[in-house]
Order: C-alpha cells, then structure tokens, then sequence
C-alpha cells in the first residue's frame, strides 16, 4: 500500500490523497488549491497520473477545498464513483455546479473589463462540468462498512464540522488508514461533535488549527457588540462567509439575537448567496444530522432576506441604512461580496467582520493583516472601514480538540501525518502530539508518497 500526497501538504487547501492498495487507485478528497496565487496555478497543471485510470474517490466532505476539483477530474476521463456521505452529496449538487457557474461569470465578466492577463479569461471547468460530475456520486450512510472495489472495504462516521463531513476509514490489504477530513468542534453550536475512532494503523490528521485555542467569548456576544456599534454609526456589517456552515451558524446567532432583542428586531438581513439559501434548505433536509429543534431551524431559515438576483445584489449596494448582508465568499476570493466590498469598505461608517480562517494569500487575509486597500476587479479599493476577525465561529477543531479526540484511539497508529495546516500550525500540532502522546508522527510534503506496511 502507497499513499501520495498531492495536496494539502504544506498548506491548507486542495485536499487530494493518492492511495494505491489491492492493485486498485483511491483519490481520498479532490479539493480546489486557494489563496496565493503560486497555489491556485496548481489547479491548472493537472495531476500527475492519468484520470482514467483512477477506480474511484472517496470525499470526507463537500467543502471546495475537498471536492472542488471533481468537476475538472471528470472532464478530464475520471470515470470511477465518488463515494460521499448523503448530505455531501446533496451539497456537492449545489456547490459544484455554482462553483462552475462562478468560474464562468468571472472569466466572461473579466474578458468584458479587459483586466485579465489571459486572453482570453477562461474558467478552470464549467457549470456543465460540474453537473457531469455530479452523475458519478454514490451516497454511503454512516456506520456501515461497504465493499467499495475488490479488497477495498469503506466505513465512515460523522466528523462534526458541516452537515454530512466525515472521518474515512479504508481497510485493504490487512492495513486501516484512516483520514481525518476536517475535524469539527465540541461544542459546536449546530453541528455534533466528531466522533471517535479507536484503531488505525495510519492515520491522515488535519492541523488547520493545529497551533491556536479558539477564543473564550462567546460568539454572540462579539457578533451583538459589532453589530450594535455599526449601527450606532449608521453603518451596514459586511460579512464573507462560506455559503456551507458558516453562513448558517451566522443566521442561527442572529435569529437568536433578534428573538432576545439583543440587536434591532426591525434590523434588515440579507443572505446574499443563492448557494448559500440552497444550502439552508438542506438543514431541514437533514435535521437529524445536527442539534438544532425544528423551532429553531426555522427561525435559523428565516431571519434573513434571501437575495437570489444579480438585479437584487446590486440593489444592496445602494443602501444607505444600517444592515447585515452576509455573503460569498468566506475569504473574498470571489462572488458576490466583492461588489459589496468596493461599495461598502471605502467608508469608515462600515464594518468587513471576516468569520472565519484566512487563508494566505487571499484579500480576506490581506484585509485581515490590515492592507489599506486591495485589488478587486482590476482596481484598488481602498479599505476604511472597521474590520474585525472573528475566530469565535470557525468550525475546525482546535489544538485542545483534536488531541481530546486523538484520546479516542485505543493505540497510537504506526504513524500519523499531519495535513492541512499551514507550516507554522502542522509543525505545533507534531511537535504537540510527539511531546504529550509519544507517537510517531510527521508533516506530510507535497508530492511525497510513502509506503503503508
């Protein structure tokens, strides 16, 4: 048995784990490279084996980063099964396809501005792409182990972290590895807690958090305290946020706040974000997939406006009276908060309140650093008004959570690689987990493959 590491090694996107066994080739995860741009030119260089001679994949969950790239392996011969959980397969149905249809707009709106360097600007894949793709998803319940390809059995449990995200378990050729996708919170204010898992013989851990304890504060007390100081300057809050989970745990606090008459009841939310009103829908879908009573799923599914048109967007950029609108994306690497963001980030008056991690490289992380403008569309916009990073919603375990949930292991594995994480967290999490657990472990490097005996 061989694994390949073909992304997220050294970073924490673009999800791609090459696993050979039993004389058949699993891709576990297919993500999007973000952030620098060194990064996303990875998207365009292909993989370095033939897609049609993949037998299948394996996605822990629906988040870009991890499928994002399905499209494009598809296109390009992958004619295998995408093995998913059932609510991953009913949000990859609404990311992919948007996810092509942004890349498509993107590309013609900046072949139409002349701002690109290409000519012309063209998308990575395309809405058609994605649907394509769609056509090879097969869902897996939890808890039941499954004969995926000859000699390879499959069994995956819930992560946490977003609706339908699990951990992966792969048994062949007498080895067990497990992946650990992205690890969700304890106390997650929608989502259960990860579950646990007792044996592996190796073992894919995600760092993202790897070297940070997630704030205190609780996390309606920072949203009601920022909201309320917009106001107070007759501003309007601009929240990036990605259209899976944290759009949702947004309207979830929100509602809250609004029930408890901690922020203006009359206070006018917009969801700007078609995927993300999608996805809302897939939380009653699904209510036994998370904690939320059906009063409160409701209320979650209702406090804000839905925005669904371009005419509609543009309307909200001429509004001159204290508002939310919380939009795509989470990093602001592209839709429809960028036209917010040229509109909105100029006056002092606003707040940019970014709810999430930053991946390098992105204008959210550039904005979060404190970059008094960034470059959007081909034009500098300068940035003035408050911007506040809240890292009290993110849906990633912290270092304390992941080792709580690496006490679940009944032995250590033979060794442990660490994976999605930026250098500085993955290399705190190895030296974390060597010092307190004595395990063997090590930060896995782009483009190694190792030997699983």
């Amino acid at each position: 048995m061989h694994l390949t590491f073909l992304g997220a090694a050294g970073t924490v996107t673009g999800s791609k784990y090459l696993l050979e066994c039993a004389g058949k080739r699993i891709l576990l995860d297919c993500g999007l490279f973000q952030g620098f741009k060194q990064l996303r030119l990875r998207n365009w260089s292909g993989l370095p084996f033939n897609p049609a001679d993949l037998d299948a994949v394996v996605l822990s969950h629906a988040h870009l980063d991890h499928s994002g790239y399905l499209p494009a392996l598809v296109r390009d011969g992958f004619r295998g099964c995408i093995y998913a959980t059932e609510a991953s397969c009913a949000l990859a149905s609404i990311l992919l396809p948007d996810s092509g249809y942004l890349q498509e707009e993107e590309a013609d709106y900046a072949n139409r501005r002349g701002f690109s360097k290409h000519s012309p600007a063209l998308p990575l894949y395309t809405e058609a792409d994605a649907e394509k793709a769609l056509e090879y998803f097969v869902p897996l319940p939890f808890h039941q182990r499954r004969d995926i390809l000859p000699g390879v059995q499959l069994l995956l449990r819930p992560a946490g972290h977003i609706l339908g995200a699990a951990t992966v378990e792969i048994v062949a050729d007498g080895v067990t590895l497990v992946g650990s996708g992205d690890l969700g919170r304890q106390q997650d204010p929608i989502m259960k807690p990860p579950e646990y898992v007792q044996r592996a013989d190796y073992l894919l851990l995600e760092s993202t958090y790897g070297n940070r304890r997630h704030p205190p504060q609780a996390p309606e007390e920072v949203l009601e305290q920022v909201i309320n100081r917009t106001v107070a300057r007759h501003g309007i809050t601009i929240i990036p946020s990605f259209a899976v989970e944290r759009a949702q745990v947004l309207m979830y606090f929100l509602y809250r706040l609004k029930r408890a008459g901690r922020i203006p009841r009359q206070l006018p939310i917009y969801l700007n974000s078609p995927m993300a009103s999608d996805v809302t829908a897939v939380y009653q879908q699904f209510r036994d997939s998370h904690k939320l009573s059906d009063e409160d799923c409701l209320g979650m599914c209702q406090v804000a406006q839905m925005v669904r048109t371009v005419e509609e967007s543009k309307r909200l950029n001429e509004l001159r009276e204290p508002a939310v609108i919380i939009a795509a994306s989470g990093m602001a690497t592209g839709g429809r908060v960028l036209h917010h963001l040229k509109a909105f980030a100029p006056n002092p008056r606003n707040t940019l309140l970014f709810s999430g991690f930053q991946a390098g490289g992105t204008r959210g992380a550039l904005i979060v650093a404190g970059a008094d403008s960034v470059r959007i569309h081909g034009q500098e916009v300068p940035i003035n008004a408050e911007v506040v990073a809240m890292e009290h919603l993110s849906a990633h375990a912290d270092s304390d959570e992941i080792m709580q949930w690496l006490n679940g292991f009944a032995q250590p594995p033979r060794q442990t690689f660490i994976v999605h994480g930026e250098p500085d967290a993955a290399d705190a999490l190895r030296r974390r987990i060597s010092v307190e657990k004595h395990w063997p472990v090590g930060v896995a490097e782009q483009a190694q493959r190792v030997a699983l005996d």
